[in-house]
């Protein structure tokens, strides 16, 4: 469907500029001589206001529609884009981050204005599609560092305003509207908001939290972690980061294929372990250890090669693209009326998430400096997640291929 189509390119477009500062905010951390928690921070300021605007955008989209609220926050973005390329001073990219990151909120217009063209059967994989536009984070990797080796940090902002502007035309060109998708003009904001007292959607804010936020705080981590750990140099590093970035975002349409198939609650729990495991073995920092044989010390080196690291990354990616789509899956199936609110409230938690995760990782470096413990924090958060989701259901909703219904 055309609406389909050009709602996941734009949101393509939106994502990849909301990441823009994994790639960019390397060389603005080398001329700022920044430490590992203020280029976190960079990392994620905007993912900051993109998280906080998804509670209002998600209510506009039910009130006005999703296409004039899609196409007008784009229009926003442009000038602070640009901006970026003249800003100097460690503020002003903090300022202009902030508005940037309203590009992040297309999210929560997306979901709720594709979701209603679809049937409730075929909605999981309708968002999914839609939400594989977070492969827009790959496409930064692939994209920004050849503009910037070619032509300077400073071009790649002004090349973004463009491609955002053009996206924005593109989008209100091969859109559409239906007023039969608009929730009634006499409900609320209190009324919408109500959806807060279900504790449903506190405990889908969680699981979100884990597979959307952390993989955007490794998305913004693992250029630099690269470059940092194994000494790559720029290119390879962003190259070799989006073998998570890319099936984290174009499987996802996969993943909402599956939910429909087996079930929200049954592919969330399986998604949960497999991170779950993979954390654990990239937890493991580089160890040299010496060991007192008869024969004399004997040195052992334990630690994952780049490639064994960047093979568990890729599951990672994989397991979280699948899990941002069946959590999505249970919002869809149970609150069809208000997905707008919900899916605001829950990607509000999930971007929280992400900003929070990028500063975390660099204050762990710095207190620490073993780097890997970001994926000790990782490990830690599925750790809780799997007990909250294993206590959260009672056997008779685990056991049927529906197993979304909660309660």
């Amino acid at each position: 469907m055309q609406v389909l189509a050009s709602s996941t390119f734009a949101f393509t477009i939106c994502f990849a500029i909301w990441m823009m500062f994994a790639v960019l905010g390397i060389p603005i951390k080398k001329q700022l001589g920044l430490n590992e928690t203020e280029f976190g921070l960079l990392a994620a300021m905007p993912v900051l206001s993109g998280s906080l605007v998804r509670v209002p955008l998600g209510i506009w989209c039910d009130k006005f529609g999703g296409r004039i609220v899609f196409f007008l926050l784009m229009l926003a973005t442009v000038v602070p884009i640009y901006l970026i390329g003249l800003a100097t001073a460690y503020w002003q990219f903090l300022v202009l981050g902030l508005f940037v990151g309203l590009a992040g909120g297309s999210f929560s217009v997306g979901t709720p204005y594709v979701a209603r063209w679809f049937p409730k059967e075929r909605r999981g994989l309708a968002m999914g599609i839609f939400g594989a536009g977070n492969s827009g984070s790959a496409l930064t990797k692939f994209v920004a560092p050849a503009i910037i080796a070619a032509w300077g940090w400073q071009s790649l902002p002004t090349v973004y305003a463009v491609a955002m502007l053009v996206t924005a035309l593109a989008f209100w060109a091969f859109s559409a509207s239906d007023p039969s998708h608009l929730v009634a003009g006499t409900v609320s904001f209190a009324e919408q908001m109500k959806v807060l007292k279900d504790r449903r959607v506190w405990r889908y804010c969680q699981y979100y939290s884990v597979v959307f936020g952390g993989y955007v705080g490794l998305a913004l981590w693992m250029t630099k972690y690269y470059v940092a750990e194994y000494g790559f140099d720029l290119r390879l590093a962003a190259l070799l980061a989006a073998c998570f970035s890319l099936p984290g975002g174009v499987l996802r349409a996969m993943g909402g294929w599956i939910a429909d198939r087996y079930g929200a609650y049954k592919v969330t729990w399986w998604v949960m372990w497999v991170c779950w495991v993979c954390f654990f073995l990239l937890s493991y920092p580089q160890t040299s250890m010496v060991i007192k044989t008869v024969k004399g010390d004997m040195v052992m080196n334990l630690g994952l090669t780049p490639w064994m690291f960047t093979a568990l990354l890729f599951v990672v990616g994989t397991a979280m693209a699948i899990g941002k789509a069946s959590v999505f899956k249970f919002i869809g199936d149970e609150f069809t009326d208000n997905i707008g609110a919900v899916s605001g409230v829950v990607g509000l938690a999930g971007g929280l998430g992400g900003f929070i995760l990028p500063i975390m990782f660099g204050a762990l470096v710095d207190l620490t400096g073993v780097r890997s413990s970001a994926f000790m924090l990782l490990y830690g958060t599925v750790c809780v997640s799997l007990i909250w989701m294993h206590y959260s259901f009672p056997p008779a909703a685990k056991a049927p291929a529906a197993g979304a219904v909660a309660v």
